[in-house]
């Protein structure tokens, strides 16, 4: 069976994306730690991060840098947190977090009913950001 991000991935459920390339996708956390929380997901179905190969690994690290980047620039925060946990989606995923503290990497602070309107807006500034940077993996709305 699919995971929840492959379904994502395959258009079968909604996903707000960001970065969309033959190796991975960048869609935004429906559960965000802190405004712009961005999921970088390799497309092939990979449960645990150290069972990637390494070529896919060092690319989704390279997608979050940039992804990082475009957040630090947008959205100023603090810092941008990188976190690899894989417990709650058996498929591999980097969470790219703008945080201003500790407090933002803690999934107990979670926001599991975000606005729509501030997920979408946050999906096209980042978007926006990465077009900027001349990136051409950035999907449409």
């Amino acid at each position: 069976m699919p995971s929840i991000f492959t379904r994502i991935i395959d258009g079968e459920l909604p996903g707000r994306f960001v970065w969309r390339d033959d190796i991975c996708v960048a869609f935004l956390s429906i559960a965000p730690l802190h405004y712009g929380h961005t999921l970088v997901v390799p497309i092939e179905e990979v449960d645990h991060w150290i069972d990637l190969d390494a070529p896919t690994a060092a690319h989704l690290m390279r997608v979050a840098h940039l992804i990082g980047r475009a957040q630090q620039a947008e959205m100023r925060p603090l810092r941008v947190g990188l976190m690899i946990a894989g417990l709650e989606v058996p498929h591999t995923h980097l969470h790219v977090v703008p945080i201003d503290g500790m407090r933002d990497l803690d999934f107990a602070n979670a926001d599991n009913d975000p606005r729509p309107e501030d997920l979408d807006a946050a999906a096209e500034t980042l978007r926006s950001a990465l077009r900027a940077m001349g990136r051409e993996e950035v999907p449409g709305p």
